[in-house]
């Protein structure tokens, strides 16, 4: 078993969150794989109003994860690894959802992830992962 989680370790692969919240202008679940400046100005505009984050595409690439309009606060999603296998880059990341019975605010979010990660070529897969 420890081999198995020292060859996980070493294809896990560098992730910094570039935004993360509940207030997007994104409406509809989407999983977002970003490579140029042209790509991130079009995302960012459809995200957000505000100005987009600086990020440098010559050596990185932008991944996102979007739950899509939510009719309640306490949903959530998050990147939680991306790892390298092979030419495959896989993303995986956990959507939360309030528990049945609790009390939440009834207010519509709209919750995302973007993080930043070394560019490469490889394909990008998503998985969701169970909560």
């Amino acid at each position: 078993m420890g081999i198995l989680v020292a060859v996980l370790l070493q294809a896990a692969v560098a992730v910094t969150t570039v935004a993360r919240g509940t207030d997007s202008q994104i409406t509809k679940p989407r999983e977002a794989v970003v490579r140029s400046a042209d790509e991130w100005q079009t995302l960012w505009s459809a995200h957000s109003s505000d100005r987009a984050p600086a990020v440098d595409f010559s050596r990185y690439i932008v991944l996102g994860v979007f739950m899509g309009t939510q009719p309640a606060a306490g949903y959530a999603v998050e990147i939680v690894l991306v790892r390298n296998e092979g030419t495959m880059t896989r993303v995986e990341y956990r959507e939360t959802r309030p528990s049945p019975g609790t009390l939440s605010a009834q207010v519509l979010t709209s919750p995302f992830h973007m993080v930043r990660i070394p560019r490469t070529a490889n394909q990008i897969e998503f998985r969701r992962l169970a909560p």
